[in-house]
């Protein structure tokens, strides 16, 4: 990583996402050693990670993607041909249901409602259809990633299950979880059992959803090979994850300028440019800080300064670190683990350019595969 961030990276146009394959493949060898191991079947969710520059790779190593609508299901099947292609939806629209059925393989519906406006359609185009459970058992501290909060809109609560609508479905999906270990699947699938075990035994298939940060290093892998392993075995069928966190988990980077450094009173700021509220918006909106290539903690290192964007936002500010040296104008930042939920979720706000996608390939060697210009801006509007 120095020589690469003394090298390549001086390089690189900045703002630009960077993902090296390198690290994608690790992960995907990680995601491939659980499918071997228990005959499971993992999918891309691409709410998370939609580089299709990279969908080839991955589908080397995956059974195919998840979407969360009609354009990444069109994505999936373009980019990502010959393998599943799941989706889901709280509610989808009718407009979008014929093209929905020519390229999706799996539908999840999101309530009985939904299930019988559809049921006669999808059944004659052949698919495969589930339906989303809400075991209202949270095991996270984030309301707004918790899908089984109180009044959620997501999933089937037990009450509201009618059991007798299932003819057609052939399984059940629920997703709980958020950059979340083994322990948290364990403790969710206790719950399921017990509310909804007895229509297991009905279903070709069962979905653990996302949320499962499998790839990361501490992740007790062979835990969920033993748990995948045993609801196969008791429930005769098919278990399917789809996490998007950990397919590109600390594979991808930010790379970016110093544009401009100011102090007021005793706080030291340097201006990026780079934006949390345009090009990493889960800072402010989850909100957490950055990893940084080189820094500290404030306070921690010699030179403390406040990072924040070119935007009019007051809080367009990515967090304070430290740095051995004082920071010069025209430096290069290295923001870690950007690949996730950065590219799918930024935006244009002030005019803001877009950066640029580059792809880093094994032997170090690198390319733009995407560049956005001011049409792009003019277009979104």
């Amino acid at each position: 990583m120095v020589i690469r961030m003394k090298q390549i990276y001086q390089e690189m146009p900045t703002p630009s996402y960077v993902v090296e394959e390198k690290l994608l493949r690790k992960n995907l060898e990680i995601l491939q050693h659980v499918c071997k191991e228990t005959g499971c079947k993992i999918l891309l969710a691409q709410k998370a990670f939609s580089m299709y520059y990279f969908y080839p790779l991955i589908g080397k190593y995956l059974n195919g993607a998840t979407a969360s609508g009609l354009y990444e299901a069109k994505l999936a099947a373009e980019e990502m041909p010959g393998k599943e292609n799941h989706i889901f939806s709280p509610a989808y629209k009718e407009a979008d249901m014929a093209e929905i059925l020519q390229v999706c393989d799996h539908l999840v519906f999101n309530s009985f409602t939904q299930w019988k406006k559809y049921r006669k359609q999808a059944l004659a185009a052949g698919k495969e259809c589930g339906l989303r459970i809400n075991p209202e058992h949270s095991t996270q501290d984030h309301a707004i990633y918790d899908p089984c909060s109180a009044g959620s809109r997501l999933g089937i609560p037990i009450a509201k299950f009618e059991g007798e609508e299932l003819e057609g479905i052939s399984g059940l999906h629920f997703h709980c979880l958020c950059e979340q270990n083994v322990d948290a699947l364990e403790e969710t699938l206790q719950a399921v059992e017990e509310k909804f075990g007895k229509y297991l035994y009905q279903m070709k298939w069962l979905n653990f959803g996302g949320g499962h940060h499998i790839t990361r290093e501490d992740y007790d892998v062979e835990k969920l090979i033993e748990i995948i392993n045993y609801v196969q075995k008791k429930y005769q069928l098919q278990v399917y994850l789809e996490p998007g966190e950990a397919v590109a988990l600390k594979a991808g980077f930010l790379v970016t300028e110093v544009l401009e450094l100011v102090q007021n009173g005793d706080t030291s700021i340097a201006i990026l440019d780079t934006s949390a509220a345009c090009h990493m918006p889960d800072v402010l909106e989850m909100p957490y800080r950055p990893p940084l290539f080189g820094s500290g903690e404030a306070g921690e290192k010699k030179y403390t300064y406040r990072l924040g964007g070119p935007t009019c936002l007051a809080g367009d500010i990515i967090g304070d670190y430290s740095f051995e040296e004082p920071l010069q104008v025209g430096d290069r930042l290295l923001f870690e683990d950007m690949a996730i939920y950065s590219m799918v979720k930024n935006n244009t706000f002030n005019g803001m350019p877009l950066p640029d996608i580059i792809a880093v390939h094994d032997d170090d060697t690198w390319e733009v595969v995407k560049h956005f210009g001011y049409q792009d801006f003019k277009q979104r509007i």
